[in-house]
């Protein structure tokens, strides 16, 4: 056991160790230098077929048959689809360790985004009004907190997961401060919840990643046909009045891709678990047809689906945690 523990802790170390390089020294190598290795390290990902990047052909296996309209996928549409998604992954890691160094100028240019929806965000916000983005794990939203940052909204709070090592957790903590955000930790620490709350009733904005349940205390809602758990955002809005806002974002050839959807608004009638469950199921029908618009782009390694995550089926699956 005192082995084991060594191990894991020495694990920890190198993957800190790891991270904190990645913010130094990828700042400083040239760019399509970086972008190649990083293209490299997703395909050498790809042909191992380890147990993440099955999760991810799992879940993108639900995405083909649900568009398609039937239960057999094509196995090797599967697979090129699978490793556009890796590379797509390996994009949002390279961006997110060079995000320091990229001209805001860049940053703001680069960014294509529908203007109803950045018109329907910023007068929510100009009237004092909270707002609740919601988005999935998508393109990078880091590149899109800090364009909405620079864009004019100023602060914004989101929420974090605690990663191992600790390390890891506080770097990811100081380089999105730096963009401008407020971090709150989903664990270790009193529930967030109730920052979040005064938040948006001080008319205050929050950026959410909703597409999975971290806690166990999601929302169950169909999605591609199937059941899954995505985390219970709309029950802010339920709570506090904010608008709910989902938002897809995407790579577009070397710039970077978003649409902000209208409000999903609060139920007249129900109670508040049913009206979140509502919401929540709304939410789900917008995150689907995002991902379905751009299924490369939906890096979700981590499992979502009901029938994954039901030990009965998969005894030997453990639940996972990633960034």
């Amino acid at each position: 056991m005192a082995g084991e523990s060594g191990l894991t802790g020495l694990s920890e170390r190198l993957t800190g160790f790891a991270y904190r390089m990645g913010w130094k020294l990828i700042c400083r190598l040239p760019e399509s230098w970086a972008r190649w290795v990083f293209t490299k390290v997703a395909d050498i990902a790809w042909r191992r077929q380890g147990p993440k990047v099955q999760v991810l052909e799992a879940n993108l296996r639900r995405v083909l048959s649900y568009e398609h309209s039937r239960p057999d996928v094509d196995g090797k549409e599967l697979r090129a689809l699978s490793r556009a998604a890796l590379r797509s992954y390996a994009r949002y890691w390279l961006e997110t360790f060079r995000l320091p160094v990229i001209p805001v100028e860049r940053i703001m240019s680069g960014m294509h985004v529908n203007a109803e929806g950045e018109a329907e965000l910023f007068a929510n916000l100009k009237a004092g009004r909270g707002v609740v983005i919601a988005l999935p794990h998508m393109g990078n939203f880091e590149q899109a907190a800090a364009w909405v940052v620079q864009r004019g909204a100023g602060t914004f709070t989101t929420v974090a997961e605690r990663l191992r090592p600790e390390s890891v957790y506080e770097a990811f903590v100081r380089f999105r401060e730096s963009l401008g955000m407020e971090v709150l930790p989903l664990t270790g620490g009193q529930s967030p919840f109730g920052t979040l709350v005064q938040r948006l009733r001080g008319g205050g904005l929050l950026c959410l990643v909703s597409d999975r349940d971290l806690k166990e205390s999601g929302v169950e809602v169909q999605m591609f046909g199937e059941t899954a758990r995505i985390a219970a955002t709309a029950a802010l809005a339920v709570h506090t009045g904010a608008a709910l806002l989902p938002v897809a974002t995407w790579f577009e050839g070397d710039d970077w891709g978003a649409h902000i959807y209208p409000e999903i608004p609060v139920p007249e009638a129900g109670t508040r678990t049913e009206k979140v469950a509502q919401m929540s199921q709304q939410l789900a029908d917008v995150f689907e047809a995002g991902i379905a618009e751009h299924p490369q782009d939906w890096h979700m390694l981590q499992r979502v689906f009901t029938a994954d995550l039901d030990p009965a089926r998969l005894p030997a699956l453990r639940a996972e945690t990633g960034p």
